[in-house]
């Protein structure tokens, strides 16, 4: 029987060759005599069907996997494993339907990802970025100019209380302010146990001061965030964007910075990603923005890998991993087989 075959994101190997997470655990996973891995190109942007055929398994970071895509003659892809929670770039049902599996590493991503939201949220609070360009440009004489604001007794809206955005009120709770989040699967018991009122979208987005995003991105959300949402919002307010770019309309978001409506964004995501070097966003005072990876830390992608390499393992060795996102694939027949064996 040959090795199975994992093809390893190149997004995740560093210029010397070396993983950007512990290389303790993917040294477990190569010391493994049953498996090979291969580093795919970095420029890679989608799983052709020449990788389902070359590949057992992949290990993704943001590469795009389509079923009518890699379901061809000859495929031996079974298993898709993101290195991250989000899955919008797998074409989940299509999996299931063809019997490959899709992973992901929801808990290894709580933490770093509420730290990343309140670290933008302190940010633009405080005008940090703004302060760091005068402080290096000399213009210490402008401080009274930019105040900051602060946080005790600010109304904090959450969109989408699931598990990240319950560690990120979990965490917030310290500076007092008042918490509300829009949820429809998340029950109003459940937030006031964690000092949260459950409210409707447009109501969270006209009375809060702050808003962070962090729900996944699905056909539901896309643009859920657009004008007419924005103009709901208190004047001078601020939005954080830590879930996927296109959860809000950029264009629709752009303009009501630009006309002044909203006091100030901070954004880790884009709909465009690399995002385009002469988007508007780029190059306002009162935007942050970050490249998809302001969680990006040690202890973020050891977790990470460690869950993510980890599925593989649990494939391997004939065990259901922990965090599968399309379970119904457990009943194609494929799979089946395979967990037979």
């Amino acid at each position: 029987m040959p090795p199975f075959h994992v093809g390893l994101s190149g997004g995740l190997f560093g210029k010397d060759g070396q993983p950007c997470f512990d290389s303790r655990i993917l040294a477990d996973l190569r010391s493994r005599p049953d498996i090979v891995t291969t580093v795919m190109d970095a420029s890679k942007t989608e799983i052709t069907a020449d990788d389902a055929r070359r590949f057992d398994a992949v290990y993704l970071m943001l590469e795009q996997v389509k079923a009518d895509v890699i379901d061809s003659p000859g495929r031996r892809l079974r298993l898709a494993a993101r290195h991250g929670v989000g899955f919008d770039t797998v074409d989940v049902a299509g999996m299931a339907d063809i019997g490959v599996m899709v992973t992901n590493t929801p808990e290894a991503v709580r933490r770093p990802v509420a730290s990343m939201a309140l670290t933008l949220l302190l940010a633009l609070s405080h005008k940090l970025i703004l302060k760091h360009n005068m402080t290096r440009a000399g213009r210490w004489a402008e401080n009274a100019d930019h105040m900051g604001l602060g946080l005790t007794g600010k109304r904090l809206g959450l969109l989408g209380a699931g598990s990240i955005g319950c560690e990120i009120l979990r965490m917030v709770r310290v500076f007092d302010m008042h918490l509300a989040a829009a949820d429809p699967y998340v029950s109003a018991e459940d937030l006031a146990r964690l000092d949260t009122v459950k409210c409707d979208t447009d109501t969270l987005f006209a009375q809060s001061d702050f808003i962070i995003i962090a729900t996944a991105l699905t056909t539901e959300t896309f643009h859920l965030v657009d004008a007419e949402k924005l103009a709901l919002m208190k004047p001078g307010a601020a939005v954080i964007n830590v879930a996927r770019g296109p959860v809000i309309d950029e264009a629709a978001l752009i303009t009501a910075l630009q006309n002044g409506h909203l006091g100030a964004a901070a954004l880790d995501v884009f709909e465009q990603e690399p995002v385009d070097p002469a988007n508007p966003l780029l190059f306002m005072d009162n935007v942050i923005t970050t490249s998809h990876s302001l969680c990006w830390t040690d202890e973020c992608f050891a977790n990470i890998a460690r869950d993510g390499l980890g599925s593989i393992h649990d494939f391997m060795d004939k065990r259901p991993p922990h965090f599968i996102v399309n379970r119904t694939v457990l009943d194609h027949p494929l799979m089946k087989g395979w967990f037979a064996k």
